[in-house]
């Protein structure tokens, strides 16, 4: 049951920047054994109703928004957004165009898996409009993919990037991740080598995280896997740093790293910034002017709350302001190359930053954590390995 009080609050109108588009599809085949993401597997069969409730809440929101510009980024992300036809991608972005107006070079973004897409497909979303497309590879050993549950080979996988070579997208994104049970430097290096090798125009490189009530917690526990420590995950992460900006990488994020600068992730960058973005589907966040809010989780009760005409938030606050100047503290400095621009922040928020956080800069710089780079604050390749400490220590 939804709260119709949360249904009731307005979206705010006010925000400093156009908002980007987030579009949340939870259908998979299977789930990998550490993913705690909202996605069900099983549930294909959902899949036209589901893109009616998102089209149906575009224009649901549409109606109590305001817009300061059209948006620059629309982001398919999951789950496995490939499950869906490419005509219903196309259907998608059509109407966010209509109704939220994208930009002539906006960019549009769909997650795949390997095993899900094929030449024609692939070819399908280029002329339904897609222009960014993402990979989940995770690993090319066998070892890592078996041991993360993927559901493809290193083959597939490799026919998958060529393939969207060959439907003319040339703007590829890797996911990759390091750290899985029984992992070893020589198994990093041959991933990092794909890499290389491959030449896309963007990889996200994520050191995994065993979460709470996941099967591979459950095979932690039980000792059937062992996660791979704390010094040797750093180790991998130095390994992956070294060798990407050695081949002329920008590191411009903790975990992202773009072949040119002009090839980062814009979609991404809004959240660092800690900008504005509209939320669509079963389980989607959005921040908009002081409001942040989610949607319901399970896919039928999302689309049972659209078919009756309600919102289907499951929980909204307001940010107050506090908060709202720690979370522009807390993302923008996980941005290795901008960090967090004093200007752009007194701008934002009408108040010092290096005032009201003197206590913490003060700290951090004296032992070599963060450092001044012009007007703009970053984290040190020493403060990088402690990332997460470090901007936690804004938060109210």
């Amino acid at each position: 049951m939804i709260d119709t009080a949360i249904t009731a609050i307005p979206v705010p109108v006010a925000r400093e920047a156009p908002a980007g588009i987030y579009v949340h599809v939870p259908f998979c085949t299977h789930i990998c054994p550490y993913c705690d993401f909202n996605t069900y597997s099983g549930q294909e069969a959902l899949i036209p109703a589901y893109v009616d409730a998102l089209i149906a809440e575009m224009r649901l929101t549409r109606k109590r928004v305001e817009l300061s510009g059209d948006a620059p980024t629309l982001f398919f992300g999951g789950g496995t957004p490939s499950l869906l036809p490419a005509d219903q991608i196309g259907r998608v972005i059509g109407v966010a165009r209509d109704l939220f107006g994208l930009t002539s070079d906006a960019e549009i973004t769909i997650e795949a898996n390997p095993e899900s897409v094929d030449g024609e497909y692939l070819y399908a979303l280029r002329a339904n409009g897609v222009n960014r497309l993402s990979l989940g590879i995770q690993s090319q050993r066998r070892a890592g993919l078996q041991v993360l549950g993927r559901g493809h080979k290193a083959i597939e996988a490799g026919s998958a990037y060529q393939a969207a070579r060959s439907a003319g997208f040339n703007n590829i994104s890797l996911d990759f991740i390091f750290g899985w049970p029984g992992q070893t430097a020589e198994d990093w290096d041959a991933d990092l080598e794909t890499i290389l090798d491959w030449q896309p125009e963007h990889v996200s490189l994520y050191s995994l995280i065993v979460e709470p009530s996941t099967p591979m917690a459950s095979a932690v526990q039980r000792g059937i896997l062992t996660v791979v420590d704390d010094d040797t995950v750093a180790d991998f992460y130095e390994q992956a740093a070294a060798r990407l900006s050695g081949a002329g990488w920008q590191h411009y994020e903790i975990a992202n790293w773009a072949r040119e600068p002009g090839l980062r992730s814009r979609h991404n960058l809004i959240y660092w910034q800690n900008g504005h973005y509209f939320g669509f589907g079963a389980g989607a966040h959005s921040h908009l002017g002081t409001l942040r809010g989610s949607n319901v989780r399970l896919t039928g009760s999302y689309i049972e709350a659209i078919q009756a005409g309600r919102r289907p938030l499951a929980m909204a606050e307001t940010i107050d302001t506090a908060t709202e100047m720690g979370e522009t503290m807390m993302l923008g400095l996980r941005l290795l190359v901008d960090g967090v621009s004093a200007d752009d922040f007194e701008r934002r928020h009408g108040e010092s930053m290096t005032t009201r956080y003197a206590a913490q800069m003060e700290r951090f710089i004296e032992i070599g954590m963060l450092s001044w780079h012009g007007e703009r604050l970053r984290l040190t390749d020493k403060g990088m390995l402690l990332a997460n400490d470090i901007c936690g220590e804004f938060l109210p």
